[in-house]
């Protein structure tokens, strides 16, 4: 019995003397292993963060949302600076070039332009149409039926002659227009303010000044600007007359101002474009149609009309009369205009 509780001690005792070096040697080999994969770890995962999540995803999407947003205001201030036409003496020579106001950087609204116009002209409409008892002054009346005869009103005392259906000499009208109809159109203020600065715009782009049927050369600019010159052309011609004591010919001498600008085919086009009215407006003072011309934007404008106003087709108004109509008529933008430079500093609100 003493032989086998011996060993059975003994196995126990080294059994646990093992277990614990085991329980040490793992522990041991565990902590250098950690340390040494600590150090790898961390620059691991700091050095992506920076150069691929955070700036390459933020960057683009910040640039993408600016660039929309500032292009057009960059462009539109561009084109401001950029815009330029030269400024002509009355001889037809370039004296130097001045930059647009910005109002000719509006975007061009042709739809707008035609609105406006359609709207000023039904606003100017006059009522019109018969007198409440046209057609109807005579003492009429009709014998009823069982003789033979239609249902036409007869004069009471004129034989049987028809009066007041419209079927008879002298009657009323059948479907006469009302005078009490309403012709006025109406339009919204921001939409009139913008198409007269759209007409304004319109006034300078050469290809649509020329898809109006404008002759003009391809050396000008446009809008055609003169020098301060041309306001004081009136006192001019007639100084020079009155020296020989004759009569000042203003159109003839304007004429050749216009000529040294290269606008003869303009001034052609509008005389061989007078013709007839058709219909019956020949007989109420509209007899001749004249196609529209030039239009002059000058500080005085009636000094100017003594020179222009003879010119077929040609109008002249002050930079604060400006209207769609005198810019687009009938409602087709794009019209031949020269301003002189003291005008067009006055339509930019320098002066």
């Amino acid at each position: 019995m003493a032989e086998t509780t011996e060993p059975k001690k003994a196995e126990n005792k080294p059994a646990v003397k093992k277990a614990v070096p085991k329980k040490d040697e793992a522990a041991e080999p565990k902590k250098p292993q950690a340390k040494k994969e600590a150090p790898k770890a961390q620059p691991a995962k700091t050095a992506p963060q920076p150069p691929k999540k955070a700036p390459a995803k933020a960057q683009p999407a910040k640039a993408a949302a600016q660039v929309p947003k500032k292009a057009p205001a960059k462009v539109l201030t561009s084109k401001a600076k950029s815009a330029e036409v030269n400024v002509y003496s009355l001889d037809g020579k370039v004296e130097k070039s001045i930059s647009l106001p910005e109002v000719f950087n509006t975007q061009f609204r042709p739809d707008i332009i035609r609105k406006a116009v359609n709207s000023s002209r039904a606003n100017r409409r006059q009522a019109y149409g018969p007198a409440p008892r046209a057609g109807m002054r005579h003492s009429v009346s009709w014998p009823g039926k069982g003789r033979g005869m239609a249902r036409t009103p007869r004069l009471l005392h004129g034989g049987g002659k028809g009066a007041q259906a419209p079927n008879t000499p002298g009657g009323r009208r059948a479907h006469p227009p009302r005078p009490e109809k309403d012709w006025t159109e109406k339009i919204n203020k921001k939409e009139k303010a913008m198409a007269l600065r759209s007409a304004i715009a319109a006034v300078g782009n050469f290809g649509i000044v020329k898809a109006r049927g404008h002759r003009i050369s391809e050396g000008f600019t446009v809008p055609m600007v003169v020098n301060d010159d041309f306001e004081s052309l009136f006192d001019k011609i007639t100084k020079d007359y009155q020296k020989d004591n004759k009569r000042p010919a203003y159109t003839k001498e304007t004429q050749r101002v216009l000529e040294a600008l290269g606008l003869s085919n303009e001034m052609d086009r509008a005389k061989n474009g007078i013709h007839l009215r058709a219909g019956r407006g020949k007989t109420r003072g509209r007899m001749f149609k004249k196609p529209k011309s030039i239009l002059f934007v000058v500080n005085d404008p009636a000094k100017a009309r003594k020179c222009l106003g003879n010119l077929p087709g040609v109008d002249v108004v002050a930079p604060a009369k400006l209207n769609v109509e005198l810019l687009a008529p009938g409602g087709d933008a794009g019209r031949l205009t020269i301003f002189t430079e003291k005008a067009l500093l006055t339509l930019g609100g320098e002066q």
